[in-house]
């Protein structure tokens, strides 16, 4: 029986030692195993007489659930304890700032924006999307819309132009959308609706102009189009543009090679305080240009001018978002600054809609 004392003694030592659920776990094979010390006392009750089976065997029972008994009770603390561990090893500051979603985070450069809006008020007019490449072709660029041998912008202070190739003829970097119209006119029969809007070059850089800008320019082309469905269509644009309910348009006789009349459009403004407001006050601000088709480029783009007429007018898409938004100098607009951006940006699910809103 001291024997049996010892070895409970022992065991109960192990248990109460035992710094893991593992370690609980070898004490326990080694007492309770098929080959455990208190296991193989109790394979020998077979041997014993009735008498000391009855002794012996509810001794070494005794220690068995005392045994049992304890390893249960120290299994519950070290699994407590490894609880205790993993939730302070876990554990979240709850009072750190909330990061912000990146859907939050992120933001729509003006440019972009302005683009969305201008698109969706021609679209709800009727008018579809037209692209071309930004490397053009002298003929493109010039010859087509008219553009005199010797004009001042077929040179190289004013245009980028790429080294000849060996037939002597050089492309280019187009300076206006306008080629889009010449291979929309190319490739479409009238009637014809379309914006173009895209990247252009020209060699010129300071708080108004950059080497790189935007330009949307529009086209239509029909029968009876005629200056009256221009000035309603350029009338409707800024009016949703501005998000103004009226605003007065001033028009003024220019020139250009593609049109005939041309004409420089002014939009009535108030300015006060370094701010610009539309629809109202006594000033001007001269927008775009416009004008009907010149005969000499509806021929050369194989439309006959004595049976279609049309006309076409042309802004800076840059020029539009500064004075909206009032950015104070173009060449922020592609200085690629953050801050700058998280001030001026919109977010990225405030989508432009008619219906909801261009600059909510």
């Amino acid at each position: 029986m001291s024997d049996l004392a010892t070895l409970e003694t022992s065991i109960l030592d192990q248990i109460a030692a035992a710094g893991d659920e593992a370690a609980l776990e070898a004490v326990r094979v080694a007492a309770l195993g098929k080959k455990g010390s208190i296991s193989a006392l109790l394979a020998t009750l077979g041997k014993m007489s009735p008498d000391e089976r009855k002794t012996q065997g509810a001794a070494i029972n005794q220690a068995k659930d005392k045994v049992t008994e304890a390893l249960a009770a120290r299994r519950h603390v070290l699994k407590s304890a490894a609880l205790d561990a993993r939730l302070a090893s876990e554990t979240i500051d709850v009072t750190l700032p909330l990061r912000d979603a990146p859907v939050e985070a992120g933001r729509i450069h003006p440019l972009s924006q302005v683009w969305d809006e201008l698109t969706t008020i021609f679209a709800d007019m009727g008018f579809s999307v037209a692209e071309g490449p930004d490397i053009e072709t002298d003929d493109y660029n010039f010859t087509k819309l008219n553009f005199p041998e010797g004009h001042p912008a077929r040179e190289m202070h004013d245009t980028f132009f790429f080294h000849p190739k060996e037939d002597g003829s050089r492309m280019l970097l187009r300076t206006h959308t306008s080629p889009v119209q010449v291979r929309t006119m190319l490739s479409q029969k009238p009637p014809i609706r379309v914006i173009c809007p895209g990247r252009t070059y020209r060699i010129d850089s300071d708080a108004t102009h950059t080497p790189q800008f935007h330009q949307v320019e529009g086209l239509v082309i029909d029968k009876t189009s005629h200056l009256g469905h221009l000035k309603w269509i350029l009338h409707e644009f800024c009016k949703a543009f501005f998000e103004v309910d009226h605003i007065n348009m001033r028009f003024r006789p220019s020139f250009f090679p593609f049109t005939e009349p041309s004409l420089e459009v002014d939009i009535q403004c108030r300015r006060d305080k370094g701010e610009i407001r539309f629809g109202e006050g006594e000033d001007w601000l001269e927008i775009l240009g416009c004008g009907m088709v010149h005969p000499n480029v509806l021929r050369a783009c194989g439309i006959d001018p004595d049976e279609y007429q049309g006309f076409a007018w042309g802004m800076g898409i840059d020029r539009i978002a500064m004075l909206k938004y009032g950015i104070a100098d173009l060449r922020q607009l592609f200085d690629s600054d953050v801050r700058w951006l998280s001030h001026y940006g919109f977010k990225p699910l405030e989508v432009p809609t008619l219906a909801g809103g261009l600059s909510s």
